[in-house]
């Protein structure tokens, strides 16, 4: 089909040529057009002037249609196919326009199923789904026409009538005009009528009567051809389309597109199994020759290919086979790097661990399918990936995306930079980002769990949080993410059980939706049932198993209740899925001082901080691993190093109290005992009633006493009896002057 150029002044949706052959990886936009654009600009220009004025007013008059591609003619003349299998057809011909037809467009006249038609699309576009589907039943039953039939079908889905859809889709189905109705002329020579009586010891629904008697008690044998009455039942159905072969067909064996449909609305419905099967547990075009990742697609839109497998891998997450799941999209992605539903099931679903994404992403296709766009769809995908490796190349490519494409105020790339910045544990750099996505969209899924996760860490936003819970369950009651907030909130207040319920809802409404379920089994862990947030933590690493973070959980909540054993088979088997998370070092250094491995604790704890850095994370975050780091100095007695990163710690927060008391108790060891009674001093003022720096101080006392003034001196100048002998002399001058300044009147007065 040819491209139509707009007319001059006017506003027109810019449409690419699309080639006259077919595939079954083409898209729906190509498989069923909307029609020749040249029949628009026919019926538009005999209502406006040359005038660019004037057709500028026509473009913005009300009382127009939106609509700028036109419906396909009457005159087509449908093609069929072989004997082939069903999901084997990968010709979707039957449902596009001849090349002789396009020819003849100029010269086509309107007739009323063109009108029709154009009422039709014109509709779904302003989403009157009823009018739609009223016309569109008539189009239908006038033409036969495949085309009109899906288009019948897409308005159903629209209307969420999948049940009607379906059956359209799937039952038997005329491929020959009527001889009655507008297009009666159309039909040329002999007609057979698609479907006969049924047998007379036919019963239930599969029972047809014969065609209504004339007056005068002849045959109405002229009417029967008009009269399309269709069986109903699968058995019938069956039956009927083996009998009358050559004029009857499933629209789901005529078109892989139709057989898409159909699945998604068998999907909608709950038939799972159904959509599988229609679908296949496979891709049957995968050793067919025909396709692959290399082949690119036809038309510049994404292959009906990789959307069945997309679909595919959401059936199978529906029947809990997550590793085929993960395959399909897989497999999808490779086949069209254009299918970004495959992509976020993949990353937002933590199907892989952070390196399989990372090579994944890197060896799709991207040349052979968008060669003009390829460094475009690369650099896009990289950036949502997850932040735990490859910090310097991601950094790259946002900034690639911001210079080069001018995507700086974009709300997935600036989404991409809130997300780094979460990760990095930096929540008000996190939440300013959050800030101004929400400003530009008020609405986005990925940015929303973010925005609220750091509105929960940074305490004096929590007012702000309950707010922003209300103003999105008004906005979008039906969202996953709203509920989630309300249970956020409900954390703050330290309201668990509450927050369970909102977090419940949420899995109930978005089964993957993996922030509700980490926040679920947080709920657990702070209420201390600790045994039923490890079973929910359990739960989450078998649903999201390229994710980390539930296993280091589950070996968190082991260590609180004394299994070691187990806490260590969960970190270690966390560390396997991802080697540079600090806070996974961290724990696995609190394991091993657990153990009394202060050694291997001090390298993990070291470890923890190197990679911390490495990330340009916050500093305020990492303040409990400084401490760890010199209480395992402090044990394998390394008393310097460890004053080091105590005061480490008070350079970030120099009112820490743990910081000062531990400094305190390692100035004590190194027997700097009145530097110990100092910080000890400084502790208690900020937290005056912190037993443990109490019975630290009382202790540093006691020794102070014991020792003496100039115990850690090497004794007074002059030796013990020098020492003495001058206190003796000092305490006898001060008494000779104390009698000489007391005259006798003194005396007589004091009497």
């Amino acid at each position: 089909m040819s491209e139509t150029p707009p007319t001059g002044g006017g506003f027109a949706i810019p449409r690419l040529p699309s080639p006259s052959g077919s595939r079954a990886r083409h898209s729906i936009n190509n498989s069923f057009s909307f029609g020749p654009q040249s029949l628009v600009d026919s019926l538009t220009e005999a209502n406006t002037s040359n005038n660019a004025s004037t057709n500028r007013r026509s473009y913005l008059d009300p009382s127009r249609s939106i609509l700028q591609t036109s419906p396909l003619r009457s005159t087509r003349r449908p093609k069929t196919t072989g004997g082939r299998h069903p999901l084997a057809i990968d010709t979707t011909d039957v449902f596009q326009d001849d090349a002789d037809d396009e020819e003849d467009e100029e010269g086509h006249e309107w007739t009323i199923v063109d009108r029709m038609r154009l009422w039709r699309h014109d509709a779904l576009m302003q989403h009157l789904y009823d009018s739609a589907a009223f016309w569109g039943d008539k189009i239908v039953s006038w033409t036969n026409d495949p085309n009109d039939a899906f288009w019948l079908a897409q308005t159903y889905f629209l209307k969420h009538e999948y049940s009607r859809a379906e059956r359209l889709l799937t039952r038997p189905f005329p491929t020959t005009p009527p001889r009655t109705g507008p297009l009666a002329s159309v039909a040329k020579g002999s007609f057979q009528p698609p479907f006969a009586p049924a047998a007379a010891n036919a019963k239930g629904k599969g029972r047809e009567m014969p065609p209504p008697a004339t007056d005068d008690g002849s045959d109405n044998e002229e009417l029967a051809p008009g009269v399309q009455r269709l069986p109903l039942g699968p058995g019938e159905m069956i039956d009927v389309a083996i009998q009358y072969e050559e004029g009857v067909s499933r629209l789901v064996d005529m078109s892989v597109a139709c057989r898409y449909l159909a699945a998604q609305c068998q999907m909608r419905q709950g038939k799972w199994s159904d959509a599988l099967e229609m679908l296949g547990e496979s891709n049957p075009f995968g050793k067919s020759g025909k396709g692959g990742p290399e082949v690119p697609n036809m038309d510049g839109g994404i292959k009906i290919e990789a959307s069945m497998c997309n679909l595919r891998g959401l059936l199978m997450l529906k029947l809990n086979r997550g590793d085929q799941a993960k395959e399909c999209f897989m497999e999808a992605l490779a086949l069209d790097v254009k299918c970004y539903e495959a992509f976020e099931q993949l990353i937002d679903g933590e199907m892989m661990t952070p390196e399989e994404e990372w090579e994944f992403v890197q060896k799709l296709a991207y040349r052979e399918q968008t060669p003009a766009d390829e460094e475009f769809v690369r650099l896009m995908y990289l950036s949502r990936l997850r932040k735990y490796k490859h910090t310097e190349c991601q950094a790259r490519v946002r900034r690639r995306l911001v210079d080069e494409y001018g995507l700086g105020d974009n709300p997935d790339v600036l989404y991409s930079f809130a997300d780094a910045l979460y990760t990095q544990l930096r929540w008000a750099d996190c939440f300013a980002v959050t800030s101004r996505i929400l400003g530009l969209v008020s609405i986005h899924k990925a940015t929303i769990p973010l925005h609220v996760a750091c509105m929960y860490h940074i305490k004096h936003l929590n007012s702000k949080l309950f707010l922003f819970a209300h103003d999105l369950v008004e906005k979008e009651p039906e969202s996953a993410t709203s509920w989630f907030a309300v249970g956020m909130w409900y954390m703050c207040v330290e309201k668990y059980p509450e927050a369970r319920t909102y977090f419940s809802k949420t899995s109930l409404m978005d089964p993957r939706f993996a922030p509700a379920w980490i926040a679920f089994a947080h709920a657990f862990s702070m209420e201390g049932e600790h045994d039923h947030a490890v079973t929910a933590y359990s739960t989450c690493a078998r649903l999201y198993t390229g994710s980390h973070l539930p296993l280091m959980f589950v070996g968190m909540e082991h260590m609180i209740l004394s299994n070691l054993k187990l806490a260590e088979e969960a970190l270690l088997a966390a560390q396997h899925m991802c080697d540079s998370d600090p806070l996974l070092y961290n724990e696995r250094g609190v394991m091993a001082f657990m153990n009394e491995d202060y050694e291997n604790a001090v390298q993990l704890f070291g470890k923890a901080l190197q990679l911390a850095d490495v990330v340009q994370t916050s500093q305020l975050a990492w303040i409990p691993t400084f401490l760890n780091f010199g209480t395992a100095l402090r044990r394998v007695g390394r008393l310097e190093d460890a004053k080091s990163a105590y005061f480490r710690v008070l350079t970030i927060d120099y009112r820490n109290v743990a910081a000062l008391s531990f400094l305190g108790l390692t100035e004590h060891l190194l027997g700097n005992v009145d530097a110990a009674i100092v910080k000890y001093h400084e502790a208690l003022s900020i937290d005056p009633i912190n037993g443990y720096v109490l019975e630290l101080l009382e202790l540093a006392l006691e020794t102070s006493a014991d020792m003496g003034p100039f115990a850690l001196k090497g004794g007074p100048p002059g030796g013990e009896e020098g020492w003495q002998q001058k206190m003796r002399e000092h305490r006898d001058s001060k008494g000779k002057q104390v009698a000489q300044s007391i005259s006798p009147g003194d005396d007589e007065m004091s009497l």
